[in-house]
């Protein structure tokens, strides 16, 4: 953690912070093991955890180290450290803590005078991403470009989603990938209608849309990456609706810059499948932050963009009982561009 970074925290009205979420302990301390709890202040870093986890976080993480266990519980180590520190008002991540937790501290800490929320405090720090978290995204998101190149090699009809799926994720593995960003998502022929639709048993057959929207992790980063194709020759629908997606995706991405509005994009993508006869068939937003987190901040809202957040742009038609297209790249804000970490072809396939 860096000093910036702990200033801006307790900037925040508060002397101490507890952090638990996992995503959060990990950029804050480098630790990734997800299990146990940060007390920062203006003169200790401790990283608490239990003996699983103690000989990695020494490693990994340049805060004290403490173990938690029976005869030194939790909530004992914090009372030894916030007494040490004389802290009175200690921040808490009332986004993710369970109220449970929030209610056993708050009992065992009666030392505190007052609890106050950091609400989005922390995600707010990790939008902003290093050139070092850059190289990470860029990395994955490159791992999903080669596994895309060697799935179009394997698809065909007869094969099943989960089969596509399978392979997906094996190729990603195969070339550095640590684990998966998210669940992946395969939906062919009517399945595509549905956005996150779950692959399973179903048979690709010709004239099919293969909708195939998945991402890996590495060095804890996600990349995240939608492509669409046909299975055969396109009919006509198909290309139209293809088109237009593919329209608004790219007229999405050269809109982006520093400085504009999140909804301004959103808008661009939005008027041109509107325009189209589709505006009804868009119904989600058109992309969402990146990091640690396949979801983090910030979106196409009311907010502005920034230079270097990395943010997806992926906007879709979906037509219950036909079918459906959604083409997405990830990449980072620049001063006056989107550049994109994707270099996947964007123009239809037709295999």
């Amino acid at each position: 953690m860096t000093a910036e970074q702990k200033q801006k925290l307790l900037g925040t009205g508060v002397q101490a912070v507890l952090i638990t979420d996992p995503y959060n302990m990990r950029y804050l301390s480098g630790f990734r093991g997800g299990e146990g709890i940060l007390y920062i202040s203006e003169k200790q870093n401790v990283l608490i955890t239990d003996s699983r986890y103690t000989e990695a976080a020494g490693k990994e993480s340049d805060f004290t180290v403490i173990e938690e266990n029976r005869d030194h519980k939790r909530s004992q180590i914090l009372s030894e450290c916030i007494s040490q520190d004389g802290i009175g008002v200690v921040g808490f991540e009332d986004l993710s803590m369970l109220y449970c937790e929030y209610a056993s501290l708050k009992a065992a800490l009666t030392m505190v005078d007052e609890w106050k929320p950091l609400g989005r405090a922390v995600k707010t720090l990790r939008a902003i991403k290093t050139e070092e978290e850059l190289s990470y995204l860029r990395r994955a998101e490159e791992i999903g470009d080669i596994a895309f190149t060697k799935i179009l090699e394997v698809i065909r009809p007869g094969i099943t989603e989960l089969e596509i799926a399978a392979e997906l994720e094996y190729q990603m593995k195969k070339v550095g990938a640590e684990n998966l960003g998210f669940e992946t998502i395969v939906a062919s022929g009517i399945h595509s209608s549905m956005p996150h639709a779950i692959p399973d048993t179903k048979k690709v057959e010709l004239g099919d849309f293969v909708t195939m929207d998945y991402g890996c992790k590495y060095q804890g980063y996600c990349s995240d990456m939608t492509r669409t194709i046909v299975v055969g020759k396109a009919n006509e629908k198909q290309k139209e609706i293809y088109n237009t997606v593919l329209k608004a995706q790219v007229a999405a991405e050269e809109a982006i810059r520093s400085g504009i509005e999140g909804w301004t994009v959103d808008k661009v993508a939005r008027d041109i499948i509107g325009a189209a006869g589709y505006g009804e068939c868009f119904g989600h937003g058109l992309g969402h932050g990146v990091g640690l987190f396949i979801h983090e901040e910030p979106g196409f809202g009311k907010n502005i963009l920034e230079p270097n957040i990395v943010i997806t742009v992926e906007p879709g038609i979906y037509v219950p009982g036909f079918g459906g297209v959604r083409i997405e790249d990830m990449g980072v804000v620049r001063e006056d561009c989107f550049e994109s970490f994707a270099h996947s072809p964007k123009e239809l396939i037709e295999l």
